[in-house]
């Protein structure tokens, strides 16, 4: 293994635990190979971690079931503290949570805290759910009895989580799981595990039972996954990533009825029309593309400006987006990290490609950088067309694809124009028009006059092909229990 660390990082990384985390207990497998973890930043080693065979997995899943009961029985309240304490100990390690997530995947540090305090609020909203899962009681309309519903845990949970949100992704899954009064197995993608390991410590010092929470990486995840979800004592996946590997899910699921829960993909139009406020419509659009260095399902993908203010859009999103400083993710100057890796970049200049192809205009940027890491600077492109492959694909990247429209049906259509619903951007003065239209487009969530709209408190989720069920608010916790209903009569 290659190791090279920067002086920009204030802990040391051999303290990161880099072994599977089996009922409490860090084990280095059942295989002696090793999973390779790049810097992004540098194209470099930085670390390994331990690859889990079918047998670990199996082992971990064991694990949560026989930590099940206990843990069930565990009063609301006494749950309730221990992922307080998750939150509070989070948030007192914000720095080095932030840094070790620029290390491993890239993103600009400042973009790193926010996810870090994000990610620490699942535990401080759903540590406040545990205590208020409550049932119900009602006369049956015969009268012949009553009906008395309960919310109870729905059992052993396997979480399946993406690179680009490391934190933020496995905490908006176990602390509702742990709430609800689950047990899971974490499999965190292999691009940054390391963020995933360094939390599953933390949470066995603020208090969480062995066994509850059990995290394993593997370079076979398909098969390994599939063998959990063909486990009688596995009763729930929850996954977040594409849509492509969410149908196969799905279809693995579907033999043993297992619940699911589906964050997939994203194509979110960002619609701005003529009476926007333009500087509110500006930054909007920065957060909305730019979070995460658009390595983020909520991005902006598709910008639609309305024709009359295209030209004083265009040339206030081009100047802010060349201004951006483009550097390593743990650089404190760094306003936009590389992308997760080379196949990335690869496929985000195709993208830029096709587009130029087809007639697009780039303005700003539009060429990966030639220098270590994965870099493609800020790129805005004018005059999209609609078949264009930016179109009609994730970006994934710091990529803006601009189109205009004239009308408001026209802009509709053409939004709705996808596979895909997770979220839509709109901005308008007309705050009747704004609700009309985030009423009639296809998206589970709408950022109206916003360019951020996630929050633990709000039910996360899309429509179509971009997913089922919803994280966070209250519908978050009751995705991880079963509803049992008993007729009364007294």
């Amino acid at each position: 293994m290659t190791q090279t660390m920067t002086s920009q990082i204030s802990f040391d990384l051999k303290q990161v635990p880099t072994d599977l985390y089996i009922a409490g207990k860090w084990r280095p497998g059942a295989s002696a190979r090793r999973i390779d973890v790049l810097d992004p930043s540098t194209g470099l080693v930085i670390s390994d971690v331990a690859d889990a065979t079918i047998e670990d997995a199996l082992d971990a899943v064991q694990a949560a079931y026989d930590a099940g009961p206990a843990w069930a029985a565990t009063a609301p309240r006494k749950r309730s503290e221990i992922l307080r304490r998750c939150f509070e100990l989070m948030v007192e390690r914000k720095d080095m949570l932030a840094e070790l997530i620029s290390l491993e995947n890239g993103k600009a540090l400042s973009d790193a805290h926010g996810e870090v305090t994000y990610a620490a609020e699942f535990f401080r909203w759903f540590s406040e759910e545990a205590v208020r899962l409550n049932g119900e009681i009602s006369t049956a309309p015969s009268g012949a009895n009553k009906i008395v519903v309960q919310h109870q845990p729905i059992g052993v949970a396997v979480l399946v989580t993406p690179w680009n949100f490391p934190a933020a992704m496995a905490t908006r899954k176990i602390a509702p799981a742990l709430a609800a009064g689950c047990t899971c197995v974490l499999k965190p993608a292999t691009e940054t595990p390391l963020t995933a390991y360094a939390l599953a410590a933390l949470y066995a010092e603020a208090g969480v039972p062995d066994g509850v929470v059990n995290v394993i990486t593997t370079e076979r995840s398909g098969a390994v996954v599939s063998k959990m979800l063909h486990d009688p004592r596995v009763r729930k996946l929850s996954f977040t990533g594409s849509t492509e590997v969410g149908r196969k899910l799905l279809h693995e699921a579907a033999d043993t009825i297992i619940s699911c829960s589906m964050e997939l993909g994203g194509n979110a139009p960002f619609i701005v029309f003529d009476d926007a406020d333009l500087d509110a419509a500006i930054e909007g659009a920065m957060v909305a593309k730019m979070r995460n260095g658009g390595e983020a399902c909520t991005a902006a993908n598709r910008f639609y400006v309305q024709t009359g203010i295209v030209e004083a859009f265009s040339q206030k999103l081009t100047e802010r987006m060349a201004a951006l400083t483009v550097g390593a993710g743990y650089s404190k100057s760094t306003q936009c990290g590389p992308v997760i890796n080379r196949k990335a970049l690869d496929r985000i200049g195709g993208l830029v490609t096709d587009a130029t192809e087809r007639g697009g205009k780039v303005l700003t940027g539009g060429t990966a950088l030639d220098q270590d890491g994965f870099y493609f600077p800020p790129t805005v492109i004018r005059d999209v067309p609609a078949d264009a492959a930016i179109a009609n694909e994730e970006i994934f990247g710091p990529i803006a694809a601009l189109s205009t429209f004239e009308s408001e049906d026209e802009v509709i259509a053409a939004a709705n124009n996808t596979e895909y619903g997770l979220i839509a951007y709109v901005f308008t003065r007309d705050l009747g028009r704004g609700l009309r239209v985030a009423e009639r487009l296809e998206a589970g969530m709408i950022g109206l006059n916003r360019g951020l709209a996630s929050d633990p408190a709000a039910p996360f989720g899309g429509v179509k092909q971009s997913g089922l069920g919803r994280e966070g608010a209250h519908h978050g916790i009751l995705e991880f229990c079963e509803t049992k209903y008993i007729a009364v009569t007294w």
